[in-house]
């Protein structure tokens, strides 16, 4: 099976299992300590969330679009994040597609902050645009890519609406993570992906590697999950298949590649997969996240891309070199969970 020809987003074909260290084992070395329950001693700055709600076209569909909305608020006040939603109130003059594009204008270009972009919706493709509906003029793709194009922060997009997938090939790059609901724009069905995705966010039954937060992409995987029961459930045949892109070549990964929060297919061609950066993201970290400055964490997720590019050329290394490269990247990335772990308690002489 080649790639998908069409329109927006490939999926990247299997072509046997990924073998090696997997991302649990890199989240282990690298995440803090889980017994620290104290506040943050190093305030990171605030993640930034945009919520798009869309027109909803008839009433059902509305109160589905206000509910998710109102679950990703709340896991966003959770976070203490800055948030805007956008769609659910008076215009006063100003369309919803001109408060976003004033939204994201005003937010800084530079930042170790995350930015969270969530649209909610309908969305439709003609073949050669794609766009989000809103209540007045819509979002066209290739206007969202132009707007986010100066960014040179964390970027988490993700469009829940039909005939997503598009979005995905505009809007990949990397640094980003780029989620849709659909593989193609041809889906064009109802998508029910956003829905199940806004109440996985901060799920913990979602925590996949028990490190006491969700990822991004353990909600994804939850969330697409869901999706694919309801399907089957109802005997239906599914007309929505997600996928996620994180490492910025424009194509997306859907989540039965993976088995937990490990990849176990490889694409052919060399074509790296998606996952690791999605999984360093979680848009309600735990205690214990927080404990690292802005810096660290930074560093740290630097490290862990770092290993993962350094076994995807593993064959085309001497295995001395390879062995020296790893072990400097993980020795660096243990001195920085041992920074956040809470000392041992001092021995007491009977």
């Amino acid at each position: 099976m080649g790639r998908a020809p069409l329109e927006g987003a490939g999926v990247k074909p299997p072509a046997g299992l990924v073998l090696g260290l997997g991302l649990s084992l890199l989240a282990l070395l690298a995440r803090p300590g889980a017994a620290a329950d104290t506040p943050p001693t190093n305030a990171a700055p605030a993640t930034r969330l945009v919520v798009v709600v869309g027109a909803a076209g008839q009433e059902e569909y509305g109160r589905q679009f206000a509910s998710s909305a109102q679950l990703w608020l709340k896991a966003g006040a959770a976070a203490q994040a800055r948030c805007t939603l956008i769609g659910q109130t008076p215009t006063n003059g100003l369309t919803d597609l001109g408060r976003l594009q004033q939204t994201l204008a005003s937010e800084p270009k530079q930042s170790l902050a995350p930015l969270w972009l969530v649209l909610l919706g309908h969305g439709t493709s003609d073949g050669t645009q794609a766009k989000f509906n809103l209540r007045g003029p819509d979002l066209a793709a290739t206007n969202l890519a132009a707007w986010l194009q100066p960014f040179q922060r964390p970027l988490v997009v993700i469009d829940c609406s039909s005939a997503s997938a598009p979005f995905l090939a505009r809007l990949s790059a990397p640094g980003r993570v780029i989620i849709t609901a659909t593989r193609s724009g041809f889906e064009q069905n109802y998508s029910r992906f956003g829905q199940y995705l806004a109440a996985a966010i901060n799920d913990p039954q979602a925590d996949l590697d028990k490190d006491g937060q969700t990822s991004l992409l353990e909600a994804f995987l939850m969330a697409s999950r869901q999706v694919a029961e309801f399907y089957r459930t109802a005997g239906r045949l599914a007309t929505e298949h997600a996928l996620l892109d994180d490492n910025g070549d424009k194509l997306g990964t859907p989540a039965d590649w993976f088995r937990g929060v490990v990849p176990v297919k490889r694409a052919r061609e060399g074509a790296a997969l998606d996952g690791l950066r999605a999984q360093q993201l979680c848009l309600v970290p735990s205690a214990a996240e927080q404990q690292l400055s802005p810096a660290l964490r930074a560093r740290r997720d630097e490290l862990e891309l770092a290993i993962a590019q350094l076994r995807e050329r593993k064959t085309k290394l001497a295995e001395d070199d390879y062995y020296r490269q790893l072990e400097a990247l993980a020795l660096e990335l243990a001195r920085i969970s041992a920074t956040n772990t809470p000392p041992l308690p001092a021995a007491t002489t009977p």
